[in-house]
């Protein structure tokens, strides 16, 4: 079984203020709350420049620059460097896209002229499947270089999108990163699905790349990398679930490089029927993201901690429990209902943890550590919610033991060491492992200050 991936470094820990190692200096939030933790599927090398999503004229010159890098995804599974080389993408240059998207004109244009335009049956060809193919941009890898410091032309303007070696816009240099939804689909028709199908073919036999699956078992990507796939399948994802207008159920349309939907007034320049989302409800029209409560609970005595399992899980595989959080809801009510509901515990003191961005398809796990209540508090029924098959405290020792030796994705074998019949639990790749973590190595007791 290969390693698992190293989990991200927070950028900041390379300036002057703090120390990864934890030797030099820090500052005063971290000497009081301890250092922050990074989780899996953030940490993305990229800024995305999000103001920037919606001037059509900086995405087409960043869509057409020879250095801009594309991450393709294929039923939303992403292209990886090779079979060999899996912890990294795999990424297409913008030549090799033209066939199938069309010129930078074609494929980014002011919000006004692609609502203005909308033609449904254009668009979707009449089919209750989009025909749509989405490109987002997911930001430009910064080169080290001054703020508002651009090339300037001899009129004193700045040569903005100009085809050199590197990127720039407005002083900002450096690579821009886009994903492409290349899936063949028949709703593209026999042309369009023929172009997404060569291209596919092209990348793997032509440049060796690899797809991978959609599925987040066996997830080896190296950290950046995890973190720009997550934000790629979130976005494209979201898209492709969001056809139809939530408030009046007509068609929509992606603007912005993939990061909203508009519900348009007219159709091939016929009126529709009034919506909402046009006038101030346009909340509807952005991405959507379900915040998660996912906890570890300690025991009174702090010698043990609450782990459950499902029914369909690998056999002695535990974890920590979760649950959506509910509207009207804060996050810390959200861990003590979830608790209760799923294990009849009942939980005192909760703490915030640190969080995860988790694309399959669209949560924020919100990590916290709680402690029971003690005497009937820390009674176990499973009776109030069917959601777990068992929920157990697990003595610490034991639990370290499993991180050392029962840790790994779902499906795949135990670490070398592993001892038929012990505790299963997650890879460090998930936010519930960095939570038991926290609790055996006694983040939620050191003293801060």
């Amino acid at each position: 079984m290969p390693p698992p991936p190293a989990l991200p470094i927070l950028p900041y820990l390379s300036s002057s203020s703090e120390s990864p190692t934890g030797t030099g200096p820090s500052s005063a939030l971290t000497r009081k709350f301890g250092p922050e933790t990074a989780n899996y599927f953030s940490g993305s090398p990229l800024n995305r420049l999000s103001w920037l999503r919606s001037d059509h004229l900086f995405l087409r010159a960043a869509f057409s620059h020879p250095s801009a890098k594309f991450l393709l995804m294929n039923s939303l599974g992403p292209m990886v460097s090779s079979k060999e080389d899996q912890a990294h993408l795999g990424f297409a240059g913008p030549e090799d896209l033209r066939e199938l998207l069309g010129a930078a004109p074609e494929v980014f244009k002011s919000e006004e002229e692609v609502v203005r335009g909308f033609d449904s049956e254009e668009i979707f060809g009449g089919r209750q499947k989009g025909g749509e193919r989405v490109v987002v941009f997911l930001g430009v890898e910064l080169e080290d270089s001054p703020k508002g410091e651009g090339k300037e032309g001899k009129d004193g303007d700045d040569k903005e999108g100009e085809q050199g070696d590197v990127f720039e816009w407005k002083g900002f240099r450096g690579t821009p990163y886009f994903a492409v939804d290349v899936t063949p689909r028949e709703a593209d028709g026999e042309q369009g699905k023929a172009k997404a199908e060569e291209l596919i073919k092209r990348m793997e036999e032509e440049k060796g790349h690899v797809f991978l699956s959609a599925s987040p078992r066996g997830m080896g990507l190296e950290a950046g990398h995890a973190a720009m796939y997550g934000q790629a399948r979130a976005l494209i994802d979201w898209n492709a679930r969001n056809l139809f207008c939530a408030q009046c159920g007509q068609r929509t349309i992606s603007v912005h490089a993939g990061t909203k939907r508009v519900c348009p007034p007219t159709d091939k320049g016929k009126d529709r029927p009034p919506c909402a989302t046009r006038g101030t409800v346009s909340n509807l029209s952005f991405p959507r993201t379900d915040p998660t409560v996912i906890m570890a609970i300690v025991s009174a005595d702090g010698t043990k901690v609450l782990l459950g399992r499902q029914r369909r899980w690998p056999q002695y595989w535990y974890s920590t429990l979760a649950g959506f959080q509910e509207p009207g809801e804060s996050i810390e009510e959200a861990v003590r209902r979830e608790v209760w509901e799923e294990s009849g515990v009942t939980v005192g003191r909760v703490v915030l943890h640190s969080s995860q961005p988790w694309p399959f398809p669209a949560s924020l796990m919100i990590g916290a550590i709680g402690q029971a209540v003690p005497g009937d508090g820390e009674k176990i029924f499973l009776g109030h919610d069917a959601e777990l098959e068992d929920a157990k405290w697990f003595p610490l020792e034991e639990v370290k033991e499993a991180l050392d030796k029962g840790a790994s994705n779902m499906g795949e074998s135990a670490p070398e060491g592993y001892v038929e019949g012990a505790l299963r639990l997650p890879p460090q790749t998930a936010i519930a492992n960095r939570l038991i973590n926290a609790v055996v190595e006694g983040w939620w007791t050191m003293p801060k200050i």
